[in-house]
């Protein structure tokens, strides 16, 4: 019997498992995985050493993880499944689709928890957002539940109204990081650096900035005005930065984020 079963072998399941099997909290034996594409499930296979479960009728898991994406036939999916552990739990990834949903297309009585796991899934990094319906919500404080959430990075309890936003906001997080990243590259390139300078000058900029917020408790404004002399070199380049779209262009993509979430979900209706 695997302790998980991941429906749907993409790379969100990839990441996932990954780091399970990466951070010891469970052995290749422990997991199996059904796809559509045999060319994957091998892949999958002969990459962490995991089982392939070709047959949802009779699945044999204490974990179900749906990982396909909002537009595939995931309602199908729910139908054909019948697990014979009747402590099973379903956790769905599937951003967009509500646990109502997944328990209307559901035949058998399964407790449902939604999370949107965040990429950063290598490094232990990253807010996955997890929510359950009021029936369910004893299922996040179950152990197997907890380690397996816990395993590829942190929590963040969520009630289900805010999950889309959620996701819009800290799943595609490290997008808008990797962006401003390249960008500030770019200029120090622009500049004059050397580009192998740049991005170990900037890395380094964006790690030490994040620790001084974290352990200086100051709020960014206030980090500013002790950065920034009167006249001097930072309150020049602040003044540019002032004048580009940069905040607003920053939120109108958070909300683009959020808005194509919402339309995921709506278009599986």
């Amino acid at each position: 019997m695997h302790k998980i079963l991941f429906i749907g072998g993409g790379q969100m399941s990839e990441a996932i498992i990954r780091a399970l099997i990466n951070h010891n909290v469970y052995a290749p034996t422990d997991i199996g995985v059904n796809d559509i594409a045999p060319a994957r499930i091998d892949y999958l296979h002969s990459t962490y050493n995991i089982q392939d479960t070709c047959d949802l009728n009779g699945v044999e898991a204490d974990l179900i993880v749906l990982a396909v994406r909002p537009q595939d036939a995931w309602h199908t999916i729910l139908t054909q499944l019948q697990p014979l552990n009747s402590q099973a739990v379903l956790i769905s990834i599937i951003a967009g689709v509500t646990i109502a949903q997944l328990k209307q297309a559901l035949t058998v009585n399964l407790p449902v928890v939604r999370t949107i796991p965040n990429t950063l899934t290598d490094t232990g990094f990253g807010y996955s957002g997890v929510a359950t319906d009021e029936q369910d919500s004893y299922c996040v404080k179950q152990q197997n539940v907890l380690t397996f959430l816990t395993g590829f990075g942190k929590i963040e309890p969520i009630d289900e109204s805010l999950l889309d936003i959620f996701t819009g906001y800290s799943v595609a997080g490290p997008n808008y990081i990797y962006y401003f990243y390249e960008s500030l590259v770019d200029a120090g390139v622009l500049a004059g650096l050397p580009r192998d300078k740049a991005k170990r000058l900037a890395i380094e900029n964006l790690h030490g900035a994040a620790s001084m917020l974290t352990i200086s408790q100051k709020h960014p404004r206030e980090l500013l005005d002790i950065n920034n002399s009167p006249a001097g070199v930072g309150m020049h380049a602040l003044y540019e930065l002032n004048n580009s779209d940069f905040a607003a262009g920053l939120q109108r993509s958070v909300l683009a984020a959020v808005k194509r979430t919402v339309a995921l979900g709506i278009k599986t209706h």
